[in-house]
């Protein structure tokens, strides 16, 4: 048996190791206290949650999710953690790696970094108003601080490692600003520096398109912006910028000029091949065939394109020798492949004149000989115009009927008095213009002038008598025979005054006028119904002036003869009454 005395010693060891291990686990405890960071070794790890061993009576559960990136990690890592709780209802330790980091990173921060010093980051993730960085920490990154232009698509640059600025530090909040943008422009304020250093005319650089007008395009050559101009970006015509470039695009662009002072550069991009003008005389001679295709269409005329960077044009008065064209898409269209014949070039100037109807024989050069002064002519009305109507000689000839040429007497307002469309008519031939493709046509002269004979028939103060032929509001024209026509103006019409010609006078009244004028040169006949009123009025009272004095003179003389015989009768009664 175990003597009591052995029993009492042994109690007294066990008593004295529990107050050792009581001791120990107190001193250890103090090391652990709820907010502060410790060190702890990854016990195991699944894609949920780490076990941590830090040393104390029990490990730590910390999720999965609370490691930025848990890929980096394996069992065995020792890594800081922040206690959140040393002890939840459970009994468990609660720890924290990411409230770890924050606190850590920060006083990192704080220690060695300030405002305006650089500082490398890792963008994670896209927030309302910008993007977050993981710099040991997490810092803000502004929308409008990630790019010298404005994103389009955030997304883009989440994963990407890059260098920052910090532009602010909150201490009160423990947060950081940063900005990529600030390292971008300092950065290519240096590549500008060093460019304005280097550029000269001739060179050839690779720049971004960054912006794109009517006129040209803005080139970014890495710090300073370049105009590459519309007309200096092929030989060949273009209607717009955006047919050759998009933003974004990079090209390689030749430096045309450079103003150092104003910073401003000129850039050119068909100057990368030779110029196809620089030999256009012997690729192209004057009266040669050549073959192209329509570019475009004005009414004007057309563009051919003959090759890359050399167009000729067709004015529309080369398109045919005889066909009247109102727009050159009556013949052509763009697409078509066409001959024509090189007529001019202006090396210059970089134009080419091109022809379409030298390619067939001009019908007009024989015109001289088949159509002469005074010659007659049988043809059909092919068109007819204010000013006059065309006839149809042969295919592609026509002649001008003008309308002072189709009546000797009568005043034409529109061909379509004596003419119509189709009519089959016969004409003089009065002048033909071969250099600018005119015959000019009379139906008028196939008769002699009746105006030549007017004075010898009519005189003025003749009275005539003639048929209303028309009636305007100035007057009424007779016809007074043999195609002469005269006018009675309103004022002549009567003695009256005469508001309404019509009202008065009627297309095929006949009446009878005065001749007042005469006038060859302007082929007018001025008559007047007043004065013949008037001359009529005055011959009938000349006549009642003579009717009146011989009936007076027959009454004096009836009247003298009657005072005689009562004289002798009154004598005769006085000389009875003597004798009585």
């Amino acid at each position: 048996m175990i003597a009591q005395e052995e029993i009492e010693d042994a109690k007294k060891i066990a008593e004295e190791g529990m107050n050792e291990l009581e001791r120990l686990l107190s001193e250890t405890n103090m090391s652990f206290k709820d907010g502060s960071i410790v060190k702890g070794t990854i016990m195991s790890m699944d894609s949920k949650e780490v076990l941590v061993d830090i040393g104390f009576k029990s490990e730590g559960v910390i999720p999965a999710s609370d490691f930025r990136d848990i890929t980096r990690f394996k069992n065995g890592d020792l890594i800081d953690v922040y206690i959140d709780s040393l002890e939840d209802k459970h009994g468990m330790i609660v720890l924290s790696k990411s409230k770890a980091d924050k606190i850590l990173n920060w006083e990192r921060l704080v220690k060695d970094c300030e405002e305006n010093k650089k500082i490398t980051g890792t963008i994670y993730k896209k927030v309302k108003g910008g993007m977050m960085v993981d710099v040991g920490m997490d810092a803000f990154l502004p929308a409008s601080q990630i790019d010298i232009k404005h994103p389009k698509d955030l997304d883009s640059y989440i994963g990407k490692r890059e260098e920052f600025k910090i532009i602010k530090i909150s201490y009160q909040r423990k947060n950081v600003v940063v900005s990529r943008r600030q390292i971008i422009e300092e950065e290519r304020k240096v590549e500008k520096d060093k460019l304005l250093k280097t550029l000269t005319p001739g060179d050839v650089i690779k720049g971004v398109v960054k912006n794109i007008t009517d006129f040209g395009a803005f080139i970014d050559l890495n710090g300073i912006d370049g105009l590459l101009h519309i007309t200096d970006m092929s030989w060949k015509r273009i209607s717009h910028p955006s047919e050759m470039l998009a933003i974004g695009d990079e090209v390689d662009v030749v430096i045309l000029e450079f103003d150092k002072e104003k910073e401003r550069v000129s850039l050119g991009l068909k100057q990368k091949t030779k110029n196809p003008w620089e030999d256009i005389e012997n690729k192209y001679p004057i009266s040669t065939r050549a073959k192209g295709r329509v570019v475009n269409i004005m009414p004007y005329g057309a563009f051919i394109e003959l090759e890359e960077g050399i167009e000729g044009l067709i004015h529309i008065s080369e398109l045919s020798w005889t066909r009247r064209i109102n727009h050159p898409s009556e013949m052509l269209a763009i697409g078509d492949s066409v001959e024509c014949m090189v007529l001019n070039i202006d090396k210059s100037q970089q134009k080419i004149s091109l022809g379409l109807k030298q390619l067939e024989p001009n019908p007009w050069e024989k015109a001289a000989e088949k159509y002469s002064v005074d010659g007659k002519i049988t043809g059909k009305i092919r068109n007819l115009t204010s000013y006059g109507a065309f006839i149809e000689l042969e295919e592609g000839i026509d002649g001008l009927i003008h309308i002072s040429d189709m009546s000797w007497t009568k005043k034409i307002n529109h061909p379509s008095e004596v003419v119509k469309k189709g009519d089959v008519v016969n004409a003089v031939i009065l002048d033909v213009d071969i250099d600018n493709r005119k015959i000019a046509l009379g139906i008028k002269q196939l008769e002699n002038n009746p105006w030549e004979t007017v004075e010898k028939k009519y005189s003025i103060g003749q009275s005539v008598k003639g048929k209303v032929t028309k009636i305007t509001n100035f007057g009424a024209f007779l016809d007074l025979g043999d195609k002469i026509e005269g006018l009675i103006h309103i004022s002549q019409v009567g003695t009256n005054h005469v508001e309404n010609i019509e009202e008065i006078l009627n297309i095929g009244d006949e009446v009878e006028a005065k001749i007042i004028n005469i006038d060859i040169n302007e082929k007018k006949i001025g008559l007047s119904v007043k004065e013949l009123l008037l001359e009529n009025y005055k011959s009938k009272d000349d006549e009642d002036r003579e009717n009146f004095g011989r009936i007076e003179h027959e009454e004096l003389n009836n009247l003298d003869s009657q005072n005689t015989s009562e004289v002798a009768d009154n004598k005769e009664e006085l000389a009875k009454e003597d004798e009585e």
